[in-house]
């Protein structure tokens, strides 16, 4: 049970750092993208919470894997996502439910594992 546990918490821990990892890769490009545009003189904005529309544009743009670490993702933080709910911050609303998952899938679950290696 221990093994399980520890492997458990480290995939759900790797799927949600990998998720987060590649969401700030996009939002920094796309904040250089937004910079050029302010400089350029054209308007470019967007909303921190996307909107179906918005999501099958980024289905489109990303990989098949891309995708499912992304869905898998949502899946895993969806218990912490309404912690942020009322926040406008992107970085508020993907940041704080990693975190909450990190500490929750990683360290509990792995103190779980230490745990039931010392019941066995």
């Amino acid at each position: 049970m221990e093994g399980l546990l520890r492997t458990a918490a480290i995939v759900a821990s790797t799927i949600v750092l990998v998720s987060f990892g590649l969401f700030a890769i996009d939002e920094t490009r796309d904040f250089s993208n937004r910079s050029v545009a302010a400089v350029a003189g054209l308007e470019a904005t967007r909303s921190a919470d996307p909107t179906a529309d918005e999501e099958r544009a980024r289905e489109r743009a990303h990989s098949s894997v891309r995708e499912a670490i992304d869905d898998a993702d949502d899946i895993l933080v969806a218990p912490f996502a309404p912690v942020t709910k009322s926040s406008d911050s992107s970085w508020v609303s993907r940041g704080i439910p990693t975190l909450l998952a990190l500490v929750v899938y990683g360290f509990g679950l792995g103190f779980l594992a230490r745990f039931m290696r010392g019941r066995t």
